[in-house]
């Protein structure tokens, strides 16, 4: 006979002799080879990277270091050498002029572009977008070279002025890539509410908008401001003598004629290498990767 309602039945005991760690799916011999090789690329692509490292630091701090395991002697002559022969302090100081100057057009041009984007529907806006993001997409050399060219004709070339603008270029865009998400996260019903409790525009910018707001421009900043310290392409292209940024001089230093001392190459490099993870570890501490990635919404009717 039927019944309306079908009983559960217990699941199967196991077989007396068989423990709960002998039940678990197999683990085919394809999918632990496939784990191994990629483990052990992992660990071979770090290994490599520790040790290039490692062979830098180690050399920068060397007296000599020919033939043997480890140099014969450690000194820290090498990084005041690096720092009077290729004068780090006007460098530091032009890259700092340089890195802050992009920081805060970007965040200043970069926001409201950005904000336009999260809140107004017009036509056309996924091209305006992807007009924005394309010298992200594009390699810099692609357009460095035709910009340097402009700025040569018209004088902005070699100044200081011209390196911020060059380099303004891609972190304009990288500002709105990070902060249309974040924008788009904050209720639109903010302002309705401000609107109805009497608060103005500016009101409601200084005492809503902006409070909500600041952590995405503290992110993107950040990330804008490592990203600059590391360019090289367009810096390279638009610097004089007197506005190269740290990375520029290392090049020079490295391919430039002239007899120097590979130990204080090094200690430019360790120097290079130093500042730009201070600021990575910074900027981790505000911003997770995963915050980059933009998010499209599809409408649906």
């Amino acid at each position: 006979m039927a019944t309306d309602h079908q009983v559960a039945r217990p699941w199967p005991a196991a077989p007396q002799g068989q423990t709960v760690k002998s039940m678990k799916p197999h683990v085919s011999l394809r999918d632990r080879v496939y784990k191994a090789l990629v483990w052990g690329a992992m660990i071979f692509f770090l290994l490599n990277i520790v040790l290039l490292i490692a062979t830098v630091a180690v050399n920068s701090i060397a007296t000599r270091w020919f033939g043997t395991l480890l140099p014969q002697g450690f000194t820290l002559h090498w990084y005041a050498q690096a720092w009077s022969d290729f004068q780090l302090a006007a460098v530091l100081w032009v890259t700092v002029e340089v890195v802050g100057a992009v920081v805060l057009l970007s965040i200043l041009l970069g926001v409201p572009a950005a904000y336009a984007l999260a809140r107004v529907q017009f036509r056309g806006k996924r091209f305006a977008m992807l007009v924005f993001l394309l010298p992200l997409m594009v390699p810099p050399v692609t357009y460095g070279i035709p910009m340097a060219t402009v700025m040569y004709k018209i004088g902005l070339a070699g100044t200081l002025s011209g390196v911020i603008l060059a380099n303004l270029v891609p972190a304009l865009p990288f500002v709105i890539l990070v902060m249309t998400p974040f924008i788009e996260q904050i209720d639109p019903n903010l302002e309705s509410a401000a609107r109805i409790f009497g608060a103005n525009t500016f009101r409601y910018f200084r005492y809503i908008l902006l409070p909500l707001l600041v952590p995405g421009m503290l992110a993107a900043g950040l990330l804008v401001l490592v990203r600059t310290i590391g360019m090289f392409e367009l810096t390279f292209f638009t610097a004089g003598p007197a506005t190269q940024t740290l990375v520029v001089a290392l090049y020079y230093a490295v391919f430039s004629t002239g007899v120097r001392a590979p130990q204080s190459i090094d200690a430019m490099a360790m120097i290079y290498m130093a500042i730009t993870l201070i600021w990575v570890l910074i900027a981790l501490q505000f911003v997770s990767p995963t915050q980059i990635v933009s998010r499209v919404k599809e409408q649906r009717r």
